[in-house]
């Protein structure tokens, strides 16, 4: 399955690939070290947090090579006249303005205002432009965003 992920959300996972891979690795094992050194394993808390911990390191390091290995950098939209991965947008909902960005399904961050590209919003927003007016179904109705700008 390829996933889509824009230039600045590719560099953060490899960054914490390099981050798991290195610096984690290598905590980890001087924990387990350490735990080790302090003899009986069977009763070594310390031990078994350790281990926990490097067996959700290296699930996550085998996530992230997958993620990588599968993924492609959504094309840079050639103007900003029309939404697609990687545009930022303000729109305007009942009245006050909010701005998203559409990124891959992969870097979402609803706090941060990025929204995928898979979501109803996401697809209601793709190939768009300024001053559309888009209708989402949400859970408590129909709601309307009139789109302002693109970057």
């Amino acid at each position: 399955m390829t996933r889509i992920f824009t230039e600045e959300g590719l560099k953060k996972l490899h960054a914490e690939l390099e981050e798991r891979k290195v610096t984690m690795r290598q905590a980890i094992a001087d924990a387990i070290k350490e735990a080790k050194e302090q003899g009986d394993l069977s009763e070594n808390a310390e031990y078994s947090e350790a281990k926990h911990q490097q067996n959700e390191n290296e699930t996550r390091i085998a996530e992230l090579e997958g993620m990588l290995k599968d993924s492609v950098v959504a094309a840079k939209q050639k103007s900003s006249s029309v939404v697609g991965i990687g545009s930022i947008l303000t729109v305007k909902m009942h009245g006050q303005e909010i701005h998203f960005e559409i990124v891959g399904s992969n870097e979402v961050d609803p706090a941060q205002g990025k929204i995928s590209n898979e979501s109803p919003l996401g697809q209601a927003f793709i190939g768009k432009g300024k001053g559309d007016k888009v209708e989402v179904a949400a859970p408590a109705g129909t709601v309307k965003y009139e789109i302002l700008s693109i970057k």
